[in-house]
Formats: structure tokens, C-alpha cells, sequence
């Protein structure tokens, strides 16, 4: 993309950080709904516009910070509440729950690899007009991969603790719940260092594998 000016950079990946982050919550409150809980549809979060789902800081500044810094993108959105306490097999759910986030955001990745196709198929019809899906759709299998690949890590508050806390027994479970006050600062800790890319980089390998399997593209 180093070819596109500033603006038009921001104008292809903020559509889809916006939509990753957002259906990324939408589906983690829409499955807790599934299992019994109405917490998340109570409190209006089950909603696609974004305005409801925005934190400042993960949703705004640190992709903002990420995009000029040309590394790569990631943030959060303001987690959607859930009370599994009201529903049977609470642990069970949470793991349901948990792994929606990152499946929404494969789904998403696999969405916009089929429009990254549709552009490169329509560039040598019409033109630039075929661009736009091409960038776009690169853009947004990038998120939606990172987004995948960040929560699937087993740090609190992240998707990946919640399914590991769903499985491990309870004494070990709540050792774990314990971290999350301080898992967003580990993690931003991590990304200093630079080894958070370390760290994800085979979940990110495996992501893009299955994406290209199902694409038919290996």
C-alpha cells in the first residue's frame, strides 16, 4: 500500500478496523444470548454501529499510533458485558463465548479475501475502480487476522485465557482470573519489546493457512 497517499491509507482501513472491532463484541454478546444471558442485548450492545462499541484508547488511539508508526494495526473495543452466573454450565458457555470473538473475526477475514478476489477480478475491466475492494480487502484480512491471533493468546482479559479458564480446574482458573487487572499492560509491554509479534506470528501463519484452504488457494 505504500503506493496510496495518507488519506487514501486511512480511507481503506478504517472501514474495516471498525467492523472487525465491532462484530468482534457484537459476537461474543450473541452467543452469551444464545446460552441464556440477555445482558449484552439489555444494555443495547448488540448492535452494529460502532459508536457503541468505541474505547478511546483501543479503538482510537493505539491503531491510530500503530498506523503512523507503519507497524502493524491492532486494538479493542469496550468489551460487551456478560453474566454467565445466570445461565447453566457457566464455564461451558465461557468458552462458547470466548472463541465467538476470534470466529467472527476469521469469517470476517474470509469475507473480505473473497472482495480482495472480486477487486483483482473487476481492476482489469474497470480499472481503478477495482482498486479500492483490492486494498480494502488486504486491509481487511490483515485486522481481522491480527484481532483473531491476539485474543486467541491465553492473557488475561483475553479470549484465550477465558477458554483456558473454561477448561482448567477452578483453583487454577481463578489464578488466572487474578492477572486480568494487569493483561492489557502485559500486553502492551510485549509490544514494546517487540515480541509480541514473536508471539503471534505462527497463529497468524495458521490463519492465513486455513484462509488460503478454504479459498482453495494451497
Amino acid at each position: 500500500m505504500q503506493e496510496l497517499t495518507l488519506i487514501q491509507k486511512l480511507i481503506v482501513w478504517i472501514p474495516p478496523v471498525l467492523l472487525a472491532i465491532t462484530l468482534h463484541e457484537v459476537a461474543h454478546g450473541w452467543v452469551a444470548l444464545q446460552f441464556g444471558d440477555p445482558t449484552a442485548k439489555t444494555l443495547g450492545r448488540l448492535s452494529l454501529n460502532p459508536l457503541r462499541h468505541v474505547d478511546p484508547i483501543g479503538t482510537v488511539l493505539l491503531p491510530l499510533v500503530l498506523f503512523f508508526l507503519g507497524g502493524f494495526i491492532f486494538g479493542w473495543a469496550k468489551p460487551v458485558p456478560v453474566d454467565l452466573s445466570r445461565v447453566p454450565r457457566p464455564r461451558h458457555a465461557m468458552v462458547w463465548v470466548a472463541l465467538a470473538g476470534p470466529a467472527a473475526n476469521v469469517a470476517m477475514a474470509l469475507v473480505w479475501a473473497l472482495l480482495l478476489k472480486l477487486g483483482l477480478t473487476l481492476a482489469p475491466v474497470l480499472g481503478w475502480a477495482g482498486l479500492p475492494l483490492y486494498y480494502m480487502g488486504v486491509a481487511g484480512i490483515s485486522i481481522n487476522v491480527v484481532l483473531a491471533a491476539l485474543n486467541l493468546l491465553p492473557i488475561p482479559p483475553l479470549d484465550g485465557s477465558k477458554v483456558l479458564m473454561g477448561i482448567l480446574p477452578p483453583r487454577l482458573a481463578w489464578r488466572m482470573a487474578r492477572l486480568e487487572p494487569y493483561g492489557m499492560l502485559i500486553v502492551l509491554l510485549l509490544l514494546a519489546l517487540g515480541w509480541l509479534p514473536l508471539l503471534l506470528g505462527p497463529i497468524i501463519h495458521f490463519l492465513h493457512l486455513i484462509l488460503s484452504l478454504l479459498l482453495g488457494n494451497a
